[in-house]
């Protein structure tokens, strides 16, 4: 029996195929929701078409299931959702929350990632055009389940961020807010790389009116050099017949202590032994743990 109290999600994008640092997240997020019982949604994160990969949403799909993940639902597609954002922008731009900004890559490189503003009081037309919507000045706090108390001011830290780009594609601080509301998610738990983001999610959820999720965000594994362990640094993608080895070591990556024996049993009893064991408070508290330190 599934707890209806906790309602939790995996969403990877299709731009490669799944690497050892995602497989730390999924694990992540499906024992923290199979420790008490929950749900394990999965959704595809398709929103940029050019940085997509052939093939790659079947693959990383086929390899969760190899390694013993099971979810709760259909998946859910991001392209398939475009109106459902497209109708909460017109929403915010009738309102005058969002707007429409020319402004190119160049003019705000000066600017180091906080948006000046310059759009603001424009009034451009929203064709051919990025929509922004308008940050208040004030400094937005959560506690992490991992990383403890975050904190971010986003007037003076970000400025007002992009929620569709210039190309018309949805951006992704838009798509995850709307669709962990839609779906009622509860609890996120993701890579630390996404720690910055949450204060952007969090006002966006108070617009939408959503209740605000608990967070967990585990260490991103990384290179030596201190590279992400990603798609886009050619990390390697997960082998099928290597399943039991790297979930051990997925394991250990979170803090968990795996018993030795599990090295010869199937991907479910390593998943079952976990779940029965899955204990937050050894997760290491750091955001970036480098591959080469976890054995």
């Amino acid at each position: 029996m599934k707890s209806p109290s906790y309602i939790g999600r995996f969403a990877p994008t299709p731009s490669g195929y799944l690497h050892f640092g995602s497989l730390v997240a999924a694990l992540a997020s499906y024992l923290d929701a199979r420790a008490v019982g929950g749900q394990w949604l999965m959704r595809m994160e398709d929103l940029d078409p050019p940085r997509e990969v052939a093939g790659a949403q079947r693959a990383i799909l086929e390899t969760l299931e190899r390694y013993g993940f099971e979810w709760d639902g259909q998946l859910v597609t991001q392209s398939h959702r475009h109106d459902a954002y497209q109708e909460i922008i017109n929403r915010w731009f009738s309102h005058g929350l969002a707007y429409a900004c020319t402004c190119s890559r160049k003019q705000l490189e000066p600017f180091q990632g906080v948006y000046p503003g310059t759009c603001r009081n424009a009034g451009h037309s929203p064709d051919n055009a990025a929509i922004r919507i308008r940050v208040p000045e004030l400094l937005y706090r959560f506690e992490d389940r991992v990383q403890g108390p975050f904190q971010q001011h986003l007037g003076r830290e970000v400025g007002d961020f992009v929620i569709r780009r210039r190309d018309g594609f949805y951006a992704y601080q838009l798509a995850v807010v709307i669709d962990d509301a839609l779906q009622g998610v509860t609890d996120i738990v993701r890579g630390a790389d996404l720690l910055d983001s949450t204060p952007r999610q969090l006002y966006l959820q108070e617009l939408l009116g959503a209740p605000q999720p608990r967070y967990l965000h585990v260490p991103l594994i990384t290179q030596p050099d201190g590279n992400k362990l990603g798609k886009s640094y050619r990390s390697p993608p997960l082998e099928a017949d290597q399943a039991i080895p790297l979930l051990l070591r997925a394991l250990r990556a979170l803090g968990q202590e795996p018993e030795s024996a599990l090295a010869y049993g199937s991907p479910q009893e390593v998943l079952k032994w976990a779940i029965e064991r899955w204990n937050v408070s050894a997760i290491p508290r750091v955001r970036n743990l480098e591959e080469a330190r976890i054995d």
